[in-house]
């Protein structure tokens, strides 16, 4: 770990000429002080420090590294075990030097950083750099060098986001094998997260297993399962590192999809197919969303859901009426990997966001480059407040055939998502393992 740690710090060197201090933050209370969330540090501190640590800094310049923790009080002992001291974690992570965290105060001349989420370490951050953290000036600089460096995987982040991809295929299969005898999404969701926290993982974010797929981030789990339903299920492991995965499938409650269902299945499947296929350094991800655009378009018109030419369809977003989000995002150290800097990341330098319905909502859009992991996800959803927004009726009157809709209301919602590795000749699927077939 000790040789990655420090040749990350030294790729960092090359492309700033300022010192760097970043935080790792501090848990978040619940309800009480004593009572708090477990603790995740900050992604960016991760990235160069390796290790979980809350309410430590750590400052780099020149490739070097120096650690400021205090070591817990004796008392600790007793509620959390012998734990190392500030000497030994630095000696782990490679660390040129270690101090007691309050001197970090008087070596913050000059220093550029990144914002954290919880406030309170935010605070702190701008009242010992006597400025406000924020994504300009010296820090903007600081974001774009990360990205830069951070877009690009090295074979230890590559390794650790294929033992995450390994633990969530188990965990799929797992909840899969569980629906058969499953009453509530509930059950199913509790036999994919024991896998995760069996193999001494956690989620990568809050896990999404619902029938009520039209809900892009649902998280409730209240809802029984019946016969005609279809589960969607978004679940990924994160490693004890912090590296992630995100996976998403949908599949028949009963074990068989309705000749409805299946069409529209094998509409997405046909789109997240074509997407993986086109994968390879140089492509624009923004046309991997387009491809997947077009090929579910080409799909629906062939459903008699829209009438005309597929690409018109997509010109006009018609197509964004069941398919509203990007196909897909970057993966990493987070499962949208580095949006904490906004577009930083996930756009090309020069690039904005578009404010076209069909692709305000994609996440990425640059040219993929090797060892860069990316998820594929395309989906259909009937979303009630889009499809019966009395000016989308309007506006899409002659792009959808709205009485041959009503013969799929069986189809809420399907998504299916991998995650994929851009290789120097193409890509490599790390969640091939787990079936997109349909039943």
């Amino acid at each position: 770990m000790i040789d990655t740690l420090r040749d990350r710090r030294q790729k960092l060197a090359k492309l700033i000429d300022f010192p760097v201090i970043l935080w790792s933050g501090k848990s978040s209370a619940r309800n009480f002080a004593a009572n708090t969330f477990p603790f995740r540090a900050s992604s960016h501190f991760l990235y160069f420090a390796g290790l979980n640590l809350e309410n430590a800094a750590i400052r780099l310049e020149n490739g070097s590294l120096e650690l400021f923790m205090d070591d817990p009080p004796s008392s600790n002992t007793l509620w959390h075990g012998e734990t190392p001291k500030r000497e030994e974690i630095a000696a782990t992570i490679g660390a040129d030097f270690a101090y007691p965290f309050a001197k970090l105060r008087q070596c913050t001349y000059k220093a550029a950083t990144i914002p954290v989420q919880d406030i309170v370490t935010r605070q702190q951050q701008d009242k010992w750099l006597q400025r406000k953290a924020s994504l300009e000036g010296v820090d903007l600089k600081l974001a774009s060098a990360i990205a830069q460096l951070r877009l690009s995987h090295d074979e230890s982040a590559i390794a650790e986001i294929k033992q995450a991809a390994q633990v969530t295929v188990k965990a799929h299969w797992a909840g899969i094998a569980a629906t058969k005898n499953a009453k509530t999404e509930a059950e199913v969701r509790a036999a994919m997260e024991q896998v995760i926290l069996g193999n001494n993982m956690t989620c990568a974010y809050s896990s999404i297993v619902t029938v009520r797929g039209e809900v892009l981030h649902n998280n409730h789990y209240l809802n029984k399962l019946s016969a005609g339903d279809l589960l969607l299920a978004d679940v990924g492991a994160e490693t004890s590192n912090g590296w992630a995965s995100d996976v998403t499938r949908t599949w028949a409650v009963s074990g068989k999809f309705s000749p409805t269902q299946k069409d529209i299945y094998d509409v997405v499947l046909a789109a997240h197919d074509a997407c993986i296929a086109a994968i390879s350094p140089g492509v624009e991800y923004q046309g991997i969303h387009l491809l997947a655009a077009k090929v579910i378009a080409q799909g629906l018109v062939n459903l008699g859901i829209l009438r005309g030419n597929p690409e018109d369809l997509v010109a006009m977003d018609a197509h964004a009426l069941f398919f509203p989000h990007g196909v897909g995002h970057l993966l990493g150290l987070d499962v949208h990997d580095m949006e904490d800097l906004g577009d930083i990341a996930g756009y090309e330098t020069g690039r904005k966001r578009s404010d076209r319905f069909g692709l305000c909502y994609l996440r990425l859009n640059r040219p993929l480059c090797p060892n860069m992991i990316v998820t594929i996800e395309p989906g259909f959803y009937q979303v009630p407040a889009i499809l019966n927004n009395p000016e989308t009726r309007t506006k899409y009157k002659d792009a959808v055939n709205w009485q041959q809709l009503n013969k799929f209301a069986d189809v809420r919602g399907i998504r299916i998502e991998d995650d994929v590795l851009v290789t120097t000749q193409g890509s490599e699927v790390l969640t091939a393992q787990l079936s997109t077939n349909a039943e």
